[in-house]
């Protein structure tokens, strides 16, 4: 049996991992450990989510928790090492491309052990993103490199990575969106919201560079005030979104937008269920991006870039920044076009993760 050791961190990682630990688990052939390093650890992010997916209960927790970027990323590598130490793995598998996903990564390389990226190569080209310093030193270092789309390849080829470790298999993200869209499908949320038979907007905003400059969250919420006349806006606020509305006094703004409606956080059945039905979806998430693009609804990214070019390429996304102006030009492109002209991409057909299986099954067999 090949010991692999899986890690999960935060939110994004929960849908990634999913598919990849049921894929080992009826392999046969890979014995996978399963690591949470606590990253992110309140019920809405973690414990939800878990359920919800069906993954198993972590065989650890590290339980870290929330810190600056240096100190988390230290604290995980410190707590990680007597991990590998104690359990000796064949390999260590990390997804995307948050701290969880680096600091595992240095640890395991340094202790000479093989890693395996999942979601690698993507690159957004704005190293004032820390994932995107995290993708680009896990991708570096890395053993096996498992990509969703083509654009993944080709960076790492001009980076100088070897193509006998790139392999492309798909998006595990959509692995997990097909496995649970009629479970989806079944969630009551539409009506806890008043929103059953209504066009509707989804909005999700996280980013630092949106959120935490109260002039760009300013602009960004001069283009809410347009498109909430027209239709209702769901906003599932993350955490840090929240705090930074309070600090910057925008509170009684938002209240007088009748139709922006603020909500908790959402499980992953209960936000696939908003997305599918939405209208329009607003977002600064990767992840976001991916799933607008397999259930063709139509969405405006609200950066000025993206790691996902294949989803622009589909038809269904557009990089439109965060000048409201643009945003309301785009948003009223959208409303007045009657085509979904939304191509998929190529291995976005819910096997990533058998794929990713496989390959390695072979390829650390032949080392």
């Amino acid at each position: 049996m090949i010991k692999i050791i899986n890690i999960v961190g935060a939110r994004p990682n929960f849908m990634k991992i999913a598919p990849i630990m049921r894929a080992f688990n009826s392999s046969g052939k890979i014995d996978p450990i399963l690591v949470h390093t606590g990253q992110h650890y309140d019920e809405k992010m973690s414990d939800l989510f878990f359920r919800q997916l069906n993954i198993p209960e972590p065989d650890i927790n590290l339980e870290i928790g929330s810190s600056s970027h240096a100190v988390q990323t230290a604290n995980i590598m410190k707590a990680f090492e007597p991990i590998l130490l104690e359990h000796k793995p064949d390999a260590v598998l990390v997804v995307g491309d948050v701290n969880s996903t680096i600091a595992c990564g240095i640890v395991a390389v340094k202790l000479g052990i093989k890693l395996i990226h999942v979601e690698a190569g993507l690159r957004s080209f704005d190293r004032t993103m820390p994932e995107e310093i995290n993708r680009i030193l896990t991708d570096c270092i890395s053993d096996m490199l498992f990509c969703t789309e083509q654009s993944g390849v080709d960076n790492l080829i001009k980076e100088g990575i070897s193509k006998e470790k790139i392999f492309l298999v798909g998006n595990v993200m959509i692995d997990t969106l097909l496995s649970n869209k009629a479970k989806a499908d079944e969630s009551d949320i539409l009506d806890k919201l008043d929103l059953n038979g209504k066009d509707f907007a989804a909005l999700t905003l996280h980013r630092p560079s949106n959120v935490d400059d109260p002039v760009v969250f300013g602009g960004i919420a001069d283009a809410l005030e347009v498109i909430q006349k027209d239709m209702p806006v769901i906003f599932p606020i993350h955490p840090r979104t929240l705090r930074n509305l309070q600090s910057f006094n925008f509170e009684s703004r938002f209240k007088q937008m009748p139709n922006l409606k603020l909500i908790e956080p959402l499980g992953y059945l209960d936000f696939l269920k908003i997305t599918s039905s939405a209208r329009i979806v607003l977002t600064d998430s990767g992840g976001i991006q991916e799933e607008t693009t397999i259930l063709k609804v139509p969405c405006l990214t609200l950066r000025e870039n993206t790691e996902r070019p294949v989803t622009v390429q589909s038809g269904s996304n557009k990089i439109v920044g965060t000048n409201p102006e643009n945003i309301i030009q785009a948003y009223r492109e959208v409303m007045n076009s009657n085509t979904r002209d939304t191509q998929i991409p190529p291995l976005w057909d819910g096997k990533a993760a058998e794929r990713i299986a496989e390959t390695i099954i072979e390829k650390i067999n032949l080392d």
